[in-house]
């Protein structure tokens, strides 16, 4: 048996389980406090941990972190979300403060890992996962190995720079297809077209959706707008769905993934929104000999992939 952490930037997901998929035989999530910082996420570890250790047989611990790590090492360089992660020995701690040999992976690395294992990648050798929410994040898996894990970073598509004048480290994909991203963009043509036509159907709609405050639109209710059929909002998903495709014809351009899986918030608005305007970005910007060369899916394991990926990462350490 084995435990499985996910820390992310607002919550934190405990898993035991066999780690082949099957379900969970336990399962605890907690939301982070961002005010308390890494400390208040080690406390709630160590507190929950020790209960879900004291219930179960644990042979090893592994974890799925929300931001860059130097995984051979067992160390977190940082995280974007969470102050106090700087250079922290999460391995070492772990294993003095439960007693239980332990792993790290980025919560990407280890999605892939579990989408290559138990999900739609299964068939298949290679296989690259995005997540497309808050941030953009990638992760490679190649003989249901995880690729990168003794480099600082790898299959980072978020950090990706889109054209030869993206000089700067914040030009990205993610910046221009993220959550945050998309909501700026839309908030920025309603403000334009609300200048030109008060009246606009389409940016009332918007309006009546944040309370007539369009500096508080946010991506969950310019989601909710495309799936009820307003332009604005379909077209700015359109746009970063182009750059993400854009950013995965490089990937697959340079890799040659047999399998793509796509998951996170942005996505879960679906094909019609989301996933044809991707797929025909991807077409167009792919290097034509691998053009039918691949599939484009889906991500199957929702919100608890990243404890099933670090759930088979504590299992295939063995």
């Amino acid at each position: 048996m084995f435990l499985g952490i996910e820390i992310g930037g607002t919550k934190l997901q405990l898993g035991v389980g066999h780690g082949d998929g099957s379900e969970f035989v336990a399962f605890e999530r907690r939301t982070v406090d961002i005010a308390s910082g890494a400390e208040g996420i080690r406390e709630q570890i160590r507190t929950v941990g020790r209960e879900l250790i004291g219930a179960h047989h644990i042979e090893r611990i592994a974890y799925g972190f929300g931001g860059p790590i130097l995984g051979t090492r067992g160390i977190v360089q940082t995280s974007h979300q969470v102050s106090g992660w700087d250079n922290f020995p999460i391995v070492a701690w772990t294993q003095d403060t439960l007693g239980i040999p332990t792993f790290l992976g980025n919560d990407c690395d280890v999605a892939a890992l579990a989408e290559s294992c138990f999900g739609g990648g299964q068939d298949a050798r290679s296989l690259f996962y995005t997540t497309i929410g808050t941030g953009i994040g990638g992760g490679l898996v190649i003989d249901r190995k995880i690729h990168g894990t003794d480099r600082p970073a790898a299959a980072e598509i978020g950090h990706l720079r889109p054209g030869l004048d993206a000089v700067s480290s914040s030009q990205t994909v993610e910046s221009a297809a993220a959550g945050p991203g998309i909501a700026q963009a839309t908030r920025e043509r309603a403000a334009r077209q609300h200048e030109r036509e008060p009246n606009s159907p389409d940016v009332l709609d918007l309006l009546a959706r944040c309370g007539g405050r369009l500096e508080q639109l946010a991506t969950k209710e310019i989601g909710e707008a495309a799936i009820a059929g307003n332009q604005i909002a379909r077209d700015e998903y359109a746009t970063a769905a182009r750059v993400i495709g854009w950013g995965l014809a490089q990937v697959l351009t340079i890799v040659a993934p047999e399998v793509i899986v796509v998951g996170g918030g942005v996505s879960l608005v679906g094909e019609e929104i989301f996933f044809a305007p991707l797929r025909a970005a991807l077409k167009q910007y792919a290097f034509p000999p691998l053009a039918n060369s691949y599939r484009l899916l889906p991500a199957e394991l929702g919100e608890s992939v990243v404890v099933h990926g670090a759930l088979a990462l504590a299992r295939l350490s063995g």
